[in-house]
Formats: C-alpha cells, sequence, structure tokens
C-alpha cells in the first residue's frame, strides 16, 4: 500500500452495514482518517485503529467549500507519505461525497496510486425505509444546492430525493425552493437515520418538513411526483411523437412555413389575454405559444437544423452574457447604468458577427425585427438610437415635433406626400409615448378595445329600441357614445 490513497466506505450507519471488505481493511490497518466522527459507524471502528477526524475545519473555515479544499490537500499530503493514507467517509466514496472525487482526480494526476473499498451509499436503506424503487425516474439532489436554487431544477413530474437536509435552516431553504412549483401541502417523506436502530420515517406537507424536531445529519427527503405531464420533457415528448410515424397526419405534414400564420395567431391571442389581464387566458395561451414555439424545434430537429435544447441554451447562455451585472462581476448603478452596459455588450457582439461574416458591419438599427407591427418598430427603432444619445432631451421637443408634423400633414397637396407626413407623425406619437413610458401598441390596442366596447352599447341601444345603427342620428349615437363612456 505504499504511497497508496484508500478511499474507504464506511456505510450509511452502524457498524453492521460496514462491507466484508471493509472491516477487513479496517482491521489491518494502525491508523485511518475520517472525515468526520459525527456518523453511527465510526464508534464501531475496532478500538486498535486510531481515528483522525476533519472535524475541526468544519468549526474554523466559513464554508463546506474550503473545508472540503483543505480536506482534499490535507489528504494528498499524507498519501505521499511511503504508507500512504486510509481515508474513510460515511456511505459510500463517490455517492454524496465532495471529497473523494477530487482526492481521485488530483491522485491520478500526480501519479499516487487510489484504490477504493465500496461501502453501502444512504440511497440502499433509505430506498428500504421508502419502500419504493428507483426505477425508473428518481431523481437525486443535494439540499445545499437545490437551497440555493430559485426554482427546482428537475422535472416535477418524477419523484426525487433529496439528501443531507442535516438542520432546519437547510430544510426550510430547500421548501422555499420547492414551493415554487410544488402546492405548499404536497405530501412529503421525511427519511431519519436510515440504516440505524433509530431509523424514522415522517409523512407530512411540503410546508412543514422544517418544523421536524427529528432533522439531523442523517436526514433525507423524498418528494412524490406531480401529475403525468407536468414537466417540460413530457410536453417535448408528446410533440415529438406527434410528428412520429405513429403520429398525427396533420402535425406530421407541418414545416416552419405552413405554421407561420399560427405562430403569429398565437402570439396575438397571448397578447389579448395580456390586455385583458386574464391569468387564466395568460396561462393558456402561453401555452398556445410554447406548443408552436416547440414543434418548430422537433420539426428543425428532424431537419438536422437545430434541437430545443440548443434552443434553450442558446438563450441560457446569452442571458448570462448580457447580465454580468447579476451573473458576474460588473458594478451598475440604476435602471440607466444597465441600459447603457447593454448597448456595450450588444456592439461587442456586433462586432464579433461582423468578423463571422467577413467584415460586414452590422448597424445599429439592423436588429430590429422587420416584421413587427408599425408601431412596435418605430418604438424599438427609436429606443435604439437614444441608447446612443439620439434623442429629445425632454418632451417638450417631442410636442413641438409632433406639431410640426401636423401641419405638414396639413400642407400636404397629394396622397404620396400626405402618406409621408402621416408616417412622420405616427413615428413622432410613439416617440412621445415613450418618452412617457407607455406601450404605444398596447395603448392603440387598448383604445381600441374601448372603441369596440362603446360602440357595441350603441348597436345594443339601437336594438332595444327596435332601431338599425343606420336609424339613429349622429346626436343619438353621440348620446349613447357618453353614456357607455360612462358606463
Amino acid at each position: 500500500m505504499a504511497q497508496t490513497i484508500t478511499l474507504l466506505g464506511l456505510g450509511p450507519g452502524e457498524a453492521s452495514l460496514i462491507t466484508r471488505q471493509a472491516w477487513q481493511l479496517l482491521e489491518s490497518t494502525s491508523e485511518i482518517y475520517v472525515r468526520t466522527q459525527q456518523h453511527p459507524s465510526v464508534a464501531g471502528i475496532p478500538a486498535s485503529v486510531k481515528v483522525h477526524s476533519f472535524d475541526h475545519l468544519y468549526e474554523q473555515l466559513p464554508s463546506f467549500d474550503q473545508v472540503y479544499t483543505q480536506i482534499v490537500e490535507q489528504v494528498m499530503e499524507l498519501g505521499r507519505r511511503p504508507q500512504g493514507v486510509v481515508y474513510a467517509v460515511p456511505g459510500h466514496p463517490f455517492v454524496a461525497e465532495a471529497t473523494c472525487p477530487e482526492i481521485a482526480r488530483c491522485a491520478r494526476l500526480e501519479g499516487l496510486s487510489i484504490h477504493v473499498v465500496e461501502g453501502l451509499s444512504f440511497i440502499e436503506p433509505t430506498l428500504t425505509a421508502l419502500d419504493i424503487d428507483p426505477l425508473p425516474k428518481l431523481t437525486i439532489l443535494d439540499a445545499l444546492e437545490l437551497g440555493s436554487d430559485h426554482v427546482p431544477s428537475f422535472p416535477p413530474d418524477c419523484p426525487a430525493l433529496v439528501a443531507q437536509i442535516y438542520s432546519r435552516e437547510v430544510a426550510n431553504a430547500v421548501k422555499l425552493t420547492l414551493m415554487e412549483t410544488y402546492p405548499d401541502d404536497h405530501p412529503v417523506r421525511l427519511v431519519h437515520g436510515a440504516g440505524t436502530s433509530q431509523q424514522l420515517v415522517e409523512e407530512m406537507p411540503l410546508h412543514a418538513i422544517d418544523q421536524s424536531p427529528s432533522i439531523g445529519q442523517l436526514t433525507s427527503l423524498y418528494l412524490p411526483q406531480l401529475e403525468k405531464g407536468s414537466s417540460f420533457e413530457a410536453f417535448q415528448e408528446i410533440i415529438a411523437h406527434l410528428r412520429a410515424p405513429d403520429g398525427c397526419p396533420w402535425d406530421r405534414e407541418q414545416t416552419h412555413q405552413t405554421l407561420r400564420s399560427n405562430l403569429l395567431e398565437e402570439t396575438y391571442e397571448a397578447l389579448a389575454a395580456l390586455d385583458a389581464d386574464d391569468p387564466n387566458h395568460m396561462r393558456e395561451e402561453f401555452g398556445d405559444l410554447l406548443l408552436q414555439i416547440t414543434l418548430h424545434s422537433q420539426i428543425a430537429n428532424e431537419y438536422g437544423e437545430f434541437n430545443i435544447n440548443q434552443v434553450i441554451k442558446g438563450i441560457y447562455d446569452k442571458i448570462i452574457r448580457r447580465h454580468p451585472h447579476v451573473f458576474g462581476d460588473v458594478k451598475v448603478q440604476g435602471v440607466e447604468h444597465v441600459l447603457q452596459n447593454w448597448e456595450k455588450l450588444k456592439a461587442a457582439e456586433r462586432a464579433e458577427e461582423q468578423e463571422d461574416n467577413g467584415g460586414i458591419e452590422k448597424g445599429l438599427l439592423d436588429g430590429v425585427e422587420m416584421a413587427l407591427p408599425a408601431l412596435a418598430q418605430a418604438e424599438e427603432i427609436q429606443r435604439r438610437a437614444a441608447r446612443v444619445g439620439f434623442d429629445w432631451p425632454n418632451t417638450h421637443g417631442v410636442v413641438e415635433k409632433i406639431n410640426e408634423e401636423c401641419h405638414e400633414l396639413l400642407e400636404a397637396d397629394n396622397l404620396a406626400s400626405r402618406s409621408d407626413e402621416l408616417g412622420d407623425l405616427l413615428f413622432a406619437v410613439v416617440n412621445l409615448a415613450r418618452h412617457f413610458e407607455i406601450d404605444a401598441e398596447s395603448a392603440l390596442r387598448e383604445t381600441n378595445t374601448r372603441f369596440r366596447n362603446r360602440f357595441m352599447h350603441i348597436e345594443q341601444s339601437a336594438q332595444k329600441q327596435g332601431k338599425k345603427l343606420t336609424d339613429l342620428t349622429l346626436d343619438e349615437m353621440e348620446s349613447y357614445w357618453q353614456e357607455a363612456k360612462k358606463l
């Protein structure tokens, strides 16, 4: 065993679960180093073995990462001795154990021999306590990582086992993350001391897990799955099934071009749901929009163009890249600084695209999509120009520009010039909306809706009198219009 680092698994609980191979090693060695003595199996180690631990590092250092780094460095130093070292950890050396994989990696780079003595992990007795089989879809997660997330990072229609919930504080962080996706009263089970004589399984609602008095070093959380179809992966599967040979004949015939109008229609329906401020309608329309995105991505995958994972990875990377003040070390002061920094990032992206495009420079406004509705397109053009300082300093200048365009429109003497001047007037009005931080497209849509509702009142009022709209005088229509405004 000269200059050998032995990674030894002590099993999940009491010494009775230490493997025969591990026990033979313990009987034949004079000393071992354990990551922590806070584990039931350590008490059963033969009395002839001198036990050293790294527990003092947990008290001295502020984070687990620093503790684990120190342990790795010290085990590597011990492994360079002629007699090597035996480093023992709870459970299995490569299951829910941060130090052993890193020790093995460093040792191989240095040419030191690595010997792994298997051990039962916490998983086997936990599954026994729960009476479950991990196949086909059990997800296993680390409580500290899950608790630091804002939303769960695994499919909710798969069951999950969350390891290392060693304190009520950790349980609280985990439940807050999970409750972003799961109902507060979702039934869960806490497993304490799996593989020990003190084993306990508690059933409770998710919101109560941090209230358990039994939480300790050997606590795990079992999270049953949500209903089938509640994950993006399940949704992606049914879309792929629609396009498969045994799928839907209509869906199989669709292409990017045949679905173009569907995408546009669903987008406008989603906007209508937003305009109505109707959450149930929004949820439905967002689902229809997601269907279009996923279906286009599935078609692209079949064409060998790209797949949905590449779509997600692309926007993931873009968000990270464009928010260095969130995901990096860039400091910003307020929204204005964010926008200035954003434009610098966009300029860098354009420079990179120019290099990839044979040196052809892309302009500031080239990225404004020509297919946008005219009002939205005008607003985006103005917003981009304003980012580099090409803008009115205040609304007074914009209002004067609107007045100027009105006069020019009235003075125009032919259809072509009137069309040009009207376009200029509309562009100036959009500019005023932008200065007032009003979305011109949404404002006009809301006005359209108000007009429709008020005009509908005129129609209904005429019908109540047994008249047609054409029977009403202008004064009568105006009277009903004013009634509608009051209503």
